[in-house]
């Protein structure tokens, strides 16, 4: 029996996560453990049947990636499809000048040393010594490509029978499938299931249920100051990345306070006044401000208050601060800014340089908007330059290195400036410099374009661009960008402080050391997990229940695996529509050890 033919039952996206969790477990011992190098992502797809060349392992595993985890796994599986046997022989054919079924040595060598992923002439000889079964210096490749398939085969099914052997690795959730082997696998007698047992459920679980209606939040804005246009206002830009890893990161930045005074306070999504018409993507993304006081050393910050009130797209805060200097740090649930499938990019890349009439190279309108979007990101205090300082920021983005004072006099000997910082029209002159420099190659422009998330359609995906601005009723603020590797510990602990000061923790049935805090705010809700175990736990979260709501997760079933004596924040969620009722419904259990 082949092995379409063992695995078949009637969903089969059931059994796509099942083959999933099967090759991701012949490597790694848990679902929650990330690929951390390009080597595990080669073996996690062999043993799903793939045979990835160098291009397609480099495709995921760029020079930005530092790990993957399950749920990046699946979605390279079902981008990646396995290799069929008629394709393989179309290929051999080719190389078959004789049409006789066979290929010799030399015509091997030729073909799988200079076309495609060349290979050295010892792997040749390796691949035709254990092809050649005759051992008369001749490849049947058609028993060679059913060995090949076969073999691949053999790897998936060696996988799904040491997943069916151990109870434990069935037990583990992946993504939002709970496993439930097909019922044709391997002749099972009971059909088994990921989720807990009922038994074990009443045992160990706790259960949250929160209905959000629209009616509640209409009266709670906070209204705009009376005569805000006299307050004394200082702003700043900033914007929110999607990394590799499906991390959040952004600048963090630094308010002095002179004097004790009314503040006016708020984040939102920054709309370029030159974009196009309809409405941007990142519009739509939450966005929040946690304040901090700054104290002689960052772990005596304490948190002074948060964003928590909404109007429109601004998120709101209003209150006394007194004298002194705070941090403030941007924050975004990552409900509505994720990862995208690399399936919706199969359109031809956009064209980024092309050459004028005279022969010139030149920017093409689409990369000069684009450009100049990124410019008005870059440009945090919105005065139309970019300082030295703001120009390093974009370039530890974009390549990882400063540009130091003397390359920044010889930018000012070749590009235009005004009083020592960049103008727009040198930013593009900069531009054109690099793609000129690789002859219009435009393969460097891709990678900054990418890093500041925007896709080979040129449209902004993974990042959201963000506007800050403080109004102080008796006093002139001051807000200065922090440097980029002040990294997310602060805002961690803001995070984890707000959700804990303003909920009770409900203890899960049964367990007197692991505690949920489920944080209501007006627009979003927010879950934390807390072990105060001396060894780590394993939560099963189920949202299956929930109605009208998309979770930071990306997906409804999950496991958070908590280190010992650890708080961790679990979820946040949001609604789909706003517009419209929702309910969080959540089902927090522990998985046994």
């Amino acid at each position: 029996m082949s092995f379409q033919e063992l695995l078949r039952p009637a969903d089969e996206e059931e059994a796509f996560y099942v083959q999933c969790r099967a090759a991701y477990l012949a490597v790694f011992r848990s679902s929650l453990t990330c690929i951390t190098s390009k080597q595990q992502l080669c073996r996690a797809l062999q043993q799903a049947g793939r045979n990835p060349t160098n291009a397609t392992l480099n495709k995921y595993w760029t020079q930005r990636t530092s790990k993957l985890n399950f749920d990046d796994f699946c979605e390279i599986l079902k981008n990646e499809k396995r290799t069929e046997e008629t394709e393989l022989m179309r290929a051999f054919k080719k190389m078959d000048v004789n049409s006789d079924g066979y290929i010799s040595h030399s015509e091997l060598e030729k073909a799988l040393t200079t076309k495609g992923e060349k290979m050295t002439t010892e792997e040749v000889n390796a691949i035709f010594s254990l092809a050649d079964i005759n051992k008369d210096g001749k490849l049947d490749y058609s028993e060679f490509c059913r060995l090949l398939v076969s073999t691949a085969e053999q790897c998936q099914m060696a996988a799904l029978e040491r997943l069916e052997a151990n109870a434990k690795l069935k037990r583990q959730n992946f993504g939002s499938q709970s496993y439930s082997p097909p019922k044709r696998l391997l002749c099972l007698s009971i059909r088994s299931s990921s989720r807990p047992s009922s038994a074990r459920s009443r045992r160990s679980s706790l259960s949250n249920s929160i209905t959000m209606t629209t009616s509640s939040t209409k009266g709670s804005k906070i209204p705009e100051p009376s005569g805000l246009q006299e307050w004394h206002h200082s702003y700043m830009k900033g914007c929110f990345f999607l990394e590799d890893d499906g991390s959040i990161g952004s600048l963090q930045y630094q308010l002095h306070v002179p004097q004790t005074t009314n503040v006016y306070l708020t984040i939102q999504p920054l709309s370029f006044s030159h974009g196009p018409d309809k409405p941007s993507s990142w519009m739509t993304v939450d966005t929040a401000l946690f304040v901090m006081s700054a104290g002689e050393i960052r772990e005596e910050s304490t948190l002074v208050c948060f964003t928590e009130s909404k109007d429109k797209e601004k998120y709101v805060w209003k209150g006394e601060l007194h004298a002194g200097t705070y941090y403030l740090l941007p924050f975004t649930s990552g409900c509505k800014l994720k990862k995208r499938s690399k399936k919706s990019l199969s359109n031809k890349p956009l064209e980024l340089i092309y050459r004028t009439d005279t022969g010139e190279l030149d920017l093409t309108r689409e990369l000069r908007c684009v450009l100049s979007d990124i410019f008005e990101v870059i440009d945090l205090d919105g005065n139309g330059l970019l300082s030295l300082e703001e120009y390093n920021l974009f370039e530890l983005r974009t390549s990882g290195e400063k540009c130091d004072k003397d390359a920044w006099a010889v930018c000012k000997e070749n590009f235009d400036m005004r009083k020592n910082q960049l103008t727009q029209q040198g930013f593009m002159e900069l531009n054109l410099m690099e793609a000129t420099e690789k002859d219009g190659d435009p393969a460097d422009l891709w990678v900054t374009l990418e890093a500041m998330g925007y896709n080979r359609m040129l449209e902004l995906v993974e990042a959201c661009p963000f506007q800050i601005d403080v109004h102080c009723e008796g006093t002139h603020p001051s807000i200065q960008p922090l440097s980029m590797d002040s990294g997310p510990k602060l805002l961690i602990q803001a995070l984890q402080k707000s959700i804990t000061a303003r909920t009770g923790a409900k203890a899960l049935r049964g367990q007197d050391n692991v505690f949920i805090y489920t944080y209501r705010g007006e627009h979003r809700i927010s879950s934390l997990i807390a072990n105060k175990a001396n060894q780590k736990v394993t939560v099963h979260v189920n949202n299956e229940q929930s109605r009208n709501c998309c979770s930071s997760r990306g997906m409804s079933v999950f496991a958070v695996e908590v280190p010992a004596r650890t708080k961790m924040v679990c979820q946040h969620i949001l609604p789909i529509n706003e517009r419209q009722d929702w309910t969080y419904n959540c089902v927090e259990t522990i998985l046994p050890c």
